[in-house]
């Protein structure tokens, strides 16, 4: 397995399940209401809106793995579509875990002679540093998603 591998695999595990911390962004939002999802905790991000921040590298850098330009910009990382209905946290949740997929399949894709190299723009770092920083990242916010439910739950 090369190094490419090994960080899709990681990543797949933080969205789907697998991994060695037994959580994962699926299994935590499965039972999470839009509701919840959209309610603000103190002055703490709502789930969605770190779902979507979580989420807004993962689409930056698979425009990268396709052969685009590195653009992205962090004040965008925290705006999203309207959530208001069940239908639409579900909408949501499926078009970011279809796109983690294609994300994973890209990441397979990584050869080991690519990892060194600059990822889109050398001031940004190698490959390495963004792919499993996107994995790091995805564990960060993961671990608010968790503490923001739970607060959510006691206050019920």
């Amino acid at each position: 397995m090369n190094l490419g591998q090994r960080i899709a695999k990681n990543f797949k595990e933080v969205y789907f399940g697998g991994n060695w911390t037994v959580s994962n962004i699926q299994a935590q939002l499965q039972d999470v209401t839009w509701q919840e999802a959209t309610t603000k905790v103190y002055e703490l991000n709502t789930i969605a809106i770190l779902l979507n921040h979580i989420h807004y590298y993962v689409r930056v850098a698979t425009k990268v793995l396709e052969g685009g330009p590195l653009v992205g910009k962090d004040a965008e990382s925290f705006a999203h579509e309207s959530i208001s209905s069940d239908e639409d946290w579900q909408t949501f949740q499926q078009v970011r875990y279809a796109e983690a997929e294609n994300f994973s399949s890209l990441l397979e894709q990584v050869s080991d002679d690519k990892i060194d190299l600059a990822f889109g723009d050398e001031k940004r770092g190698n490959y390495y540093r963004n792919l499993q920083g996107i994995v790091e990242h995805t564990h960060y916010h993961l671990g608010q998603i968790v503490l923001i439910k739970k607060i959510l739950r006691a206050k019920q």
